[in-house]
Parts: C-alpha cells; sequence; structure tokens
C-alpha cells in the first residue's frame, strides 16, 4: 500500500431523476460531454448489446467503452473498475512459441471485442448478453518463466528479475508469478465474469491456469462527488500517485520507444507488481480512529495530512507538537511512502480490494490486490518496499502472501496482437 495518488476518472453519476425510470437518449446526449461517456459504445454491439427501441437505454455506467488498439494496454491509465480478476496462466506441457503466439492471438481478438461490448468470437455464454461494455479492459503480461519456456531467453528484459525477499513477505508460491498474466477490469461484475471466462476458455490446450483473485472497488457514481478510493482499513488510499498530467508521469511509468536498455518489443509497455496483500483487520480495528490515523500520518475522515489542511495539503514533515514531537511520526505509512523520501521512485497503483472469506481461525482473509506500473519495478516498487521493510508503522496490520512481476508490452497497433513483436519478432 502506497499514499502515491490514483488518477480516478470522474466517477459518473445519474441526474436525479425519477428512480428506474432509466436514461433517455436526450438525457444521454446531454450528459456525455460531462461525464465522457462513449455513446456509440452500444451501437458496435449490433443484436448483441444494444437494447431494441423500445427498451429502457443504458445507464452511464454500461455504455462507457475503452479502446483495445491503443499506445498503452488499456487497464493501466483508467480510473478504478468496480470489479476485477487477475489470473495467472503456466503454459502446457509441450507447448511453446508457436503455441503462445496463437493463444495471444486468440486473446487479442477476444478482448477487442468484449471490450467494444460484442460477443466472443465462438461460444459466447451470453453473460453480458443484456448489458453495454461496462468499461471493460484486459490486459496481458508476460512473467519471467515464460521465456524459458519458449526459447526466447534472449528477449527476456534485465528488469524481469525476480524481485527480492522481504521481511514482511509470507509468500504462498503456488499464488505468485505464472508464464502469462491477465487482468480484467470492468464497472459491472457480470461484465468482468463474462471477460475471464472467455480468456478462460480460449486457453484451451496451451495453458492452464496457476491462480486466479477476484477484487472489487467503489462503484464509479456511489460518492455525491469524484473521489479518491478507501480500501477495506476505511482510509483514503492513493493520494499522492503520479497523474498522467505530470511532466514526468510517462517516463516513471512506461518503457521509452528508444534509449532504455528495454528489449524494442517492450516500447510503450510498463511493468506490473502484483502482490495479495492480507490486512489484519480485527487487530486494525481494535485501534481508535486517532491510533489509526497515527500509523496512516493522515486523517481517516478526509485523508488530510495530520499537519492540516485538505487531501492534497503539502505533508509538513517538520512540524512538531507541543511537546516537540513530530505530528507526523517518524514511521508513519504515509511519510515514508513519499517519492520526495525515495529518491523520486514512484509507481502508478492501481488496485482492488478483496474478500475470500473467513479462514479456518475465524478472521477475515481480506485486503488488497495491490497492482503497480512502473517503467523500472527496481526503481519503483522494490526502492519504496525496502524503505518500508525497515520500519513502517503499518506493517505489524498486514501481510504479503502472493506475489508476482510481468512484463507488460504497449498496445497492440491495428492488425496486431499483443506480443506480436516479442513472439514474431
Amino acid at each position: 500500500m502506497s499514499d502515491q495518488t490514483l488518477p480516478q476518472a470522474p466517477e459518473k453519476s445519474l441526474s436525479p431523476e425519477t428512480p428506474g425510470a432509466g436514461l433517455t437518449r436526450r438525457r444521454l446526449l446531454g450528459t456525455a460531454g460531462a461525464t465522457g461517456l462513449v455513446v456509440g459504445a452500444a451501437g458496435a454491439a449490433a443484436g448483441y448489446a444494444a437494447a431494441p427501441t423500445q427498451a429502457t437505454p443504458l445507464s452511464s455506467i454500461g455504455s462507457g467503452q475503452e479502446m483495445f488498439h491503443v499506445k498503452h494496454q488499456p487497464g493501466i491509465t483508467q480510473g478504478l473498475q468496480a470489479r476485477g480478476h487477475l489470473v495467472a496462466f503456466d503454459l502446457a506441457a509441450g507447448a511453446g512459441r508457436k503455441e503462445s503466439a496463437a493463444l495471444l492471438r486468440r486473446w487479442s481478438e477476444t478482448a477487442r471485442r468484449l471490450m467494444a461490448g460484442e460477443a466472443a468470437k465462438d461460444d459466447d455464454t451470453d453473460v453480458a448478453r443484456d448489458a453495454g461494455p461496462s468499461s471493460l479492459t484486459i490486459t496481458f503480461g508476460f512473467g519471467h518463466s515464460f521465456f524459458a519456456r519458449t526459447g526466447l531467453e534472449k528477449q527476456r528484459p534485465l528488469a524481469l528479475d525476480p524481485l527480492p525477499d522481504f521481511s514482511s513477505d509470507q509468500l504462498d508460491r503456488s499464488r505468485s508469478n505464472g508464464d502469462l498474466w491477465v487482468q480484467i477490469g470492468a464497472n459491472d461484475a457480470l461484465v468482468a465474469f463474462h471477460a475471464l471466462r472467455a480468456i478462460q476458455k480460449d486457453a484451451g490446450s496451451a495453458a492452464r491456469v496457476r491462480w486466479q483473485m477476484n477484487g472489487f472497488n467503489r462503484t464509479p457514481g456511489a460518492t455525491a462527488h469524484p473521489m479518491t478510493a478507501r480500501n477495506l482499513m476505511g482510509q483514503v488510499d492513493g493520494t499522492r500517485n503520479p497523474k498522467p498530467t505530470e511532466a514526468d508521469f510517462a517516463k516513471r511509468i512506461f518503457v521509452p520507444e528508444s534509449g532504455s536498455n528495454d528489449p524494442a518489443w517492450m516500447a510503450n509497455g510498463s511493468y506490473a507488481v502484483v502482490r495479495r496483500i492480507r490486512m489484519l483487520l480485527d487487530d486494525w480495528e481494535q485501534l481508535s480512529a486517532g491510533a489509526q490515523e497515527q500509523v496512516i500520518g493522515r486523517r481517516k475522515s478526509d485523508g488530510a495530512p495530520l499537519t492540516g489542511g485538505t487531501e492534497t495539503t503539502e505533508m509538513d514533515l517538520e512540524k512538531t507538537d507541543a511537546n516537540g514531537d513530530l505530528v507526523v511520526p517518524i514511521n508513519a505509512h504515509a511519510r515514508i511512502t513519499r517519492p520526495d523520501q525515495n529518491g523520486g521512485a514512484a509507481m502508478l497503483r492501481r488496485p482492488f480490494s478483496y474478500h475470500d472469506g473467513i479462514d479456518a481461525d475465524g478472521v477475515p482473509d481480506a485486503g488488497l490486490l495491490f497492482v503497480c506500473w512502473q517503467a523500472d519495478p527496481l526503481r519503483g516498487f522494490v526502492t519504496v518496499q525496502r524503505k518500508l521493510d525497515r520500519g513502517d508503522a503499518l506493517s505489524k496490520f498486514i501481510r504479503h502472501e502472493s506475489s508476482g512481476l510481468f512484463a507488460v508490452p504497449g498496445g497492440a497497433a491495428e492488425g496486431e496482437y499483443v506480443g506480436q513483436r516479442l513472439l514474431e519478432g
């Protein structure tokens, strides 16, 4: 977990009109400019997602559409989505480069169709038939082991070297890493599940699921105005995430087209660190709100620093109280994770919360599916995590239970599939 702000797209709220009345075409068109709707999204799926003329039109949430053929793969810079699935695959015995190329071709075509609100090409399950695209994104990445399995070791990036061990790690190796990784996000749970099943079916005999994790976030439009998300500890989480409007955003998050040590096929790509971080909620919830704020370094009510102001006010790291003690404790999570306390290290955090029921000890198995993006994981995640490992007050309330690092190539151009420049280069 980190104190960096997530660049969230404005949440889309329906007009305060009669509940259940739905959106007329006039209302939908009238709000498109303000909410960033893609009004024609349902039309791309004629006969599948588009509603009959006599039916109530899709809401703003269902109409949202993200593009597949883009410079950077979808699912990186978009705002938080209400539902997510993270799934890793291992190639089947005997499957290599040829089978991987065919699989990525199938996956890319399925992603393109589903993100447009269309049915899967073969044997669609009809789970999402009544819905629009719902801002669906599908993102693909390669793990360290993929390159040996396909004879492409010389194309494996140095940045994909395994992450170091950390003192807070209690990793389940069976739920870590993998040859291939897929991230699915949408603002409707059925749309996300539909994509998950299609991706799993497409794997066929070429790959098998290694692990799967399911997450969620607040649904866009659930709050009165756009705001930074909260995690399952109740904290405003992601205040200092780098923003696409910042001058050095692309340099920090994406591999450049030239001038880096990465192989050419990673141009415009990024590296995803994926961690299942369990929150020890029974212990955390025994703390008073004030004690929780001392652990984080921010007010629980609105995310503002303990030194005063609003959520976006710069934290005064030197401010002391009447007793001469630092207002923001030296081991506060928000202090330790600041980029200016880590040599400028930054990562774009885009997590999901998760809750997998109650474990055998009667405590909740819940926390954060941490996903962060950076051009160089050594300068991003590893730098910050090493600092946290040395004395983060939050560490006694969380446990890192699984981990993965994946190379996520740039987006596929028209007529290409994701990873084509690696597999056919």
